[in-house]
This record gives structure tokens, C-alpha cells and sequence, in this order.
């Protein structure tokens, strides 16, 4: 699949420097420019705003008038949108401000064949890691038997791993995805919640479906959370199993004390990936030193069979207003 989206790129793009301030970007495709420039120009102005530089719609190309490192970038940018957009037919806010983030435009790693081996490509759309830390952590997912990782919102803890777990199973190279965590929020105790113990569970496990209908038609997802290849279930009900051929993520850990991460880990069988995704700086237990989650990683961080990733605001992708946010949290914890 890299030799084909990188010969894609080459015979739809053209670069043409007329002086060391000014390139051109020829697309060959109408379809594909349109699509990269968006409509109105709305994806260019965006990309125009976020890098400071100049950048122009003429005919069948985009022109940029800027500082050479301006127009390199730019150019990288660009690249990397046409890329977005003939893997998943469309590009969001998203895929432009990870187009200028550090990593995306770094030279030894920016073109398509270094990066292509870390696209999760799911029924829906195709999932690229964004941050250098993410690519480590699309790595510790395939290759490790367990992985621990930390960090704000919006770093893409639950959804890649959410989207390695769907591949594996559409690939069968696992039987079961099973999702889970602590129904612990802001206090509130499961029996004096409304409803039966679905209608009670399924608001906190809300963001798993919605990262699962995120990458495969609803129908779908239904299907196979009614035949069982998916479950969902809260941290409580994983007391006494053992999970085989199973992809096995526990989510918001922050709120489950250090027994019950044990619990979850200990449940690990033949041929079975499990992960465990937590914000230390969100725990919603009563007595916060109950948590387990930076615990679990300070006495498995060694075992080599345990990947450990830590995310930090740098790898926000969710929003850049969240980025500074978390940054702006963290810098007046650490006065």
C-alpha cells in the first residue's frame, strides 16, 4: 500500500519553484485539488491561518509566497492533505492542524512510506497517528501483550486502540474485543441510578460506542456486540473471567484502585492484548490516592512483555484549544 499512495502522490503533484519566495503546487487532478483546497477555500484559509504564511487558489494549483522554511513547510502540509484525502476521501480540521505539527513535517519521517506501516485502515476510514508518540504507541498495541498508557484528553489513548482491536478482529486475528471501565463519575453510585443495569452502566461507557461507530457502520457494531465478538461491560463484571483470543481495553483507569487493575490485568489468556488507558489528572474516586493506574506502571513498566506510553499536551488531536488548556492545567499544578 505505500508504493501506491506515494506513486499517487508523485504523478498528481507537481512543485515548481519560480524564485526562492514563491512555489507552485500543480495538481494534475481537479478532483483532488478541490478536495485538498476544500470548499471555498475553507481548507487552505485554515491551513493559511495556523502556519502564518500567504497562500493562493490559482486554476489548477496552489500558490505560496512566503519565506523558503515558510513555503517548505507548506509544502509538507499539502502533501501530507493530499495523502489524507485520497486515503479517506475527505479531510477535517484535525487532518490540518496534524498536517503542520512537528512530527508530520520532520524530514526523515514525514513522507508517506515512513509513516504508512502505522495507518490503521478500519471499514470506515483510515486512522493515522499524529504524533511521534502516538506512532510508539500504534506500535506497543501490536506488539505487545499489554499496554499502559497515560495522558490528557484528546491524545487518542481509547480510539487507536479501539481501532487496532477492530482491525484485529475484522482480520480474525482475534475472537472477541472486550471494552471496559470503572463506573465510577463525579460520585454517583450505580443502585441509585434510574433504569435496569443496562440503562444504569451504558452512560458511562458512552465514548466506546461512540469510538466504535466511529469506524464501522452502527449495523455492524450492533451485530456483533449481539453475537458477542464485542463487549461492553463495566470493570465490576470482569471479576472471575479469563479472556482467550481477545483484545481486552480498560478505559479511565484513573478511577480504578490498584485491586482492581490487578483484577483486569490477571485476566489475560492465551493469545489476548490487554491495555489500560487512564488520566491521572482526572481521577473521580473520593480518596484520589486510591488510584492504581500510575501504581500499575511503576511496578510492570519493567516487564518487557508491558509497553508504557505517556501523553502529554503536545499530543492533543482533538482540538488545539484543548492542547493549551491541559498545558495551561498542568503549568499551575507543577508552581
Amino acid at each position: 500500500m505505500s508504493n501506491t499512495i506515494h506513486k499517487k502522490i508523485g504523478s498528481k503533484l507537481k512543485f515548481v519553484y519560480s524564485d526562492n519566495d514563491t512555489l507552485s503546487v500543480i495538481f494534475q487532478d481537479n478532483h483532488l485539488l478541490l478536495g485538498v483546497v476544500g470548499e471555498f477555500n475553507s481548507n487552505l484559509k485554515e491551513l493559511e491561518k495556523i502556519t502564518k504564511t500567504n497562500i493562493y487558489s490559482r486554476g489548477n494549483s496552489i500558490l505560496l509566497k512566503n519565506h523558503p522554511k515558510k513555503n517548505e513547510l507548506v509544502k509538507n502540509a499539502i502533501t501530507f492533505l493530499t495523502e489524507q484525502f485520497i486515503i479517506n476521501g475527505t479531510i477535517e480540521k484535525k487532518d490540518i492542524i496534524s498536517s503542520v505539527n512537528e512530527f508530520m513535517i520532520d524530514e526523515k519521517i514525514s513522507r508517506s512510506k515512513k509513516n504508512i506501516e502505522y495507518i490503521i485502515k478500519t471499514p470506515k476510514k483510515s486512522v493515522i497517528p499524529r504524533s511521534e508518540r502516538q506512532k510508539n504507541y500504534v506500535r506497543a498495541l501490536k506488539e505487545n501483550d499489554v499496554t499502559i498508557s497515560t495522558g490528557p484528553a484528546g491524545t487518542g489513548k481509547t480510539f487507536l486502540a479501539v481501532a487496532v482491536a477492530l482491525t484485529m478482529l475484522l482480520e480474525k486475528k482475534i475472537e472477541r474485543i472486550i471494552l471496559s471501565r470503572p463506573a465510577v463519575e463525579a460520585g454517583e453510585r450505580l443502585g441509585f441510578l434510574p433504569g435496569d443495569m443496562r440503562e444504569k452502566v451504558d452512560p458511562y461507557l458512552r465514548p466506546l460506542y461512540d469510538s466504535l461507530y466511529d469506524l464501522l457502520d452502527y449495523e455492524k457494531i450492533q451485530k456483533r456486540i449481539e453475537i458477542g465478538d464485542i463487549e461492553i461491560a463495566p470493570l465490576a463484571f470482569m471479576r472471575g473471567r479469563t479472556l482467550k483470543n481477545s483484545f481486552a481495553i480498560l478505559d479511565e483507569a484513573q478511577n480504578a484502585t490498584d485491586v482492581q487493575i490487578k483484577m483486569f490485568l490477571t485476566r489475560i489468556g492465551e493469545n489476548t492484548k490487554i491495555v489500560i488507558n487512564g488520566d491521572p489528572s482526572q481521577i473521580d474516586l473520593p480518596n484520589k490516592n486510591l488510584s492504581g493506574l500510575n501504581r500499575s506502571k511503576k511496578l510492570l513498566g519493567h516487564l518487557k512483555e508491558i509497553s508504557v506510553v505517556d501523553f502529554d499536551h503536545s499530543d492533543v488531536v482533538r482540538h488545539p484549544l484543548i492542547s493549551k488548556i491541559v498545558k495551561a492545567y498542568s503549568d499551575q499544578n507543577n508552581d
